[in-house]
C-alpha cells in the first residue's frame, strides 16, 4: 500500500499542474498576448501607428485606404533649416508637408475652426503645439503645414502627426495615423525655395530675339522665341525633340507651332523669374573666390557676385534632390572650354538657377548644369552640352550643341 501511494501522489500533482497550465492558456488572448490592460493597449497603439520613412506604402492599411506616402522634412532628418526664402522673397518658417496616395477631402485637413481638433499637427519635443495653418494643393494630394512664426526653433526636435480624421474625396478615413520627426539645425538658417519659372519652365530654350544654330544640334524639350518673328529661329525640325513655338507663320516647317499667346505668357514668366532670382536677399556667400569658382565644391544656398563669374576648371555642386542653388551674377558668366559643372549627392539641375545680368558663355565642349536666367545673350560654343534650360531676354546662339531639359 505504501508503494501504491508513492506512485499515485506524484501523478496527482503532475495532473494538477497540467490542468493549471491549461486554464492559464485559455485565459490568454488569441495571438499569444497577455490580458494585462497596459500591455494589450500598448501593443494595439504600436500596431496602428505608422512612422513615415519617406517612401510609399503603409503596412496594416488596405490598398484602398488613403495613406501618406511621402513627408517633408522626411522622418529622421537632421540639420533641417529653420526658415525658407520663398519665390516672393518672403522668409517664413520651414513648412512641413504630407503627400497622400490619393486625392483627399480638404475639409478634413485644412485649418479647423478654433476649438476643434486639428488633423495635421506639429509639436516640439516638449509637447507644445506649434501654431500654424494647413492648406491643400490644387489636386488635394499634398497637405502643407505652415507655422505662424517666421522660423522654427534651432536645435529642436519636432514631431508631425496626421490623424485618422483625414478622409479621401470619397469619405474613407485613413486607417492608421501617421507620425514622423525631424530636428532643426543648431543655429538659425534659411534655405532657398526654387525660383518659380511659371510657363517658361516648359521650355528647354526660350528667347526674345531669336535662336541661331550651326547644324546639327540636338535639343530635348520645347523651343520658342517671342516677340521676334519665327524666321529668327534657325533650328530645324529634326534637331528638336519637342515643339517649336513661334509667333507667326515664318517658323521652321512643317513642325512650327504658331502660338503667340502662349509665348507672350512664357516670356513674361521668364522676366518674372529673373526678377525673383535677382531679388533674393541675405546671401549665404558673397564674392566667393573673387569671382572664380573653378575647382570648388559648392553647397546649396544663395551666392552673390558684384562682378563677372568665371568657371576656369571643373566645379561640383553637392547636395540632395530637394536642395536649391541660386547664383546672382552682376556681370558675365564665362565657362572655360572643356570644363564641367558636375552634380553630386543627388543634386538636380532643375533646382539650380544662374541669374546673370550680362552675357553667358558656355565654352567649347564644356558641360553645363542648371537653369540660365540671362538678361542678355546666351552663347553656347561648339560641341558644348547643357542639362537645364536656357532662358534669354535677348538671343541664344548654338553651335552643334546638346541641350536637354532637366528631369521634373
Amino acid at each position: 500500500m505504501n508503494r501504491f501511494e508513492c506512485l499515485v501522489k506524484p501523478l496527482t500533482w503532475f495532473m494538477a499542474l497540467l490542468l493549471a497550465a491549461f486554464v492559464a492558456g485559455c485565459g490568454a488572448n488569441g495571438d499569444g498576448g497577455t490580458t494585462t490592460a497596459g500591455t494589450s493597449t500598448s501593443a494595439s497603439l504600436l500596431a496602428r501607428t505608422t512612422v513615415v520613412a519617406g517612401v510609399p506604402g503603409i503596412p496594416g492599411a488596405s490598398t484602398t485606404d488613403p495613406s501618406v506616402g511621402f513627408a517633408s522634412p522626411s522622418n529622421g532628418s537632421i540639420n533641417v533649416p529653420t526658415s525658407t526664402n520663398s519665390s516672393n522673397n518672403l522668409v517664413t518658417a520651414t513648412v512641413v508637408s504630407a503627400t497622400f496616395s490619393q486625392p483627399m477631402d480638404p475639409a478634413t485637413l485644412n485649418s479647423s475652426p478654433a476649438g476643434t481638433l486639428l488633423t495635421f499637427t506639429l509639436k516640439e519635443t516638449t509637447g507644445n503645439n506649434v501654431p500654424g495653418t494647413v492648406s491643400m494643393n490644387a489636386a488635394n494630394t499634398v497637405a502643407t503645414f505652415t507655422p505662424t512664426a517666421s522660423a522654427l526653433t534651432p536645435k529642436t526636435s519636432y514631431t508631425a502627426t496626421v490623424t485618422t480624421a483625414a478622409k479621401n474625396a470619397g469619405g474613407t478615413q485613413m486607417a492608421i495615423p501617421v507620425v514622423w520627426s525631424f530636428t532643426t539645425k543648431a543655429v538659425a538658417s534659411t534655405v532657398q525655395a526654387p525660383v518659380n519659372l511659371g510657363t517658361a519652365g516648359t521650355f528647354a530654350i526660350l528667347s526674345k530675339t531669336g535662336i541661331t544654330d550651326v547644324y546639327a544640334s540636338a535639343i530635348i524639350g520645347d523651343v520658342g522665341t517671342s516677340p521676334i518673328t519665327g524666321a529668327a529661329l534657325l533650328l530645324t525640325c529634326g534637331e528638336v525633340t519637342g515643339k517649336i513655338y513661334v509667333v507667326d507663320a515664318a517658323g521652321p516647317l512643317p513642325c512650327a507651332v504658331n502660338d503667340a499667346t502662349s509665348l507672350t505668357a512664357a516670356v513674361g514668366d521668364m522676366g518674372t523669374a529673373y526678377l525673383d532670382a535677382e531679388g533674393r536677399t541675405s546671401p549665404d556667400f558673397t564674392e566667393l573666390g573673387a569671382g572664380e569658382i573653378g575647382g570648388l565644391t559648392l553647397a546649396p544656398g544663395l551666392y552673390k557676385w558684384g562682378t563677372d563669374l568665371l568657371i576656369s576648371t571643373d566645379v561640383t555642386l553637392s547636395g540632395g534632390p530637394n536642395d536649391v542653388w541660386i547664383f546672382q551674377v552682376a556681370g558675365q558668366l564665362n565657362q572655360a572650354n572643356a570644363t564641367r559643372v558636375t552634380l553630386a549627392g543627388g543634386a538636380l539641375a532643375k533646382n539650380i538657377f544662374w541669374q546673370v545680368a550680362d552675357n553667358v558663355s558656355i565654352g567649347t565642349t564644356a558641360h553645363f548644369e542648371g537653369v540660365v536666367l540671362a538678361k542678355t545673350l546666351v552663347a553656347v560654343k561648339t560641341g558644348a552640352s547643357a542639362n537645364g534650360r536656357l532662358l534669354a531676354q535677348t538671343a541664344v546662339t548654338l553651335q552643334m550643341n546638346a541641350v536637354t531639359q532637366p528631369a521634373p
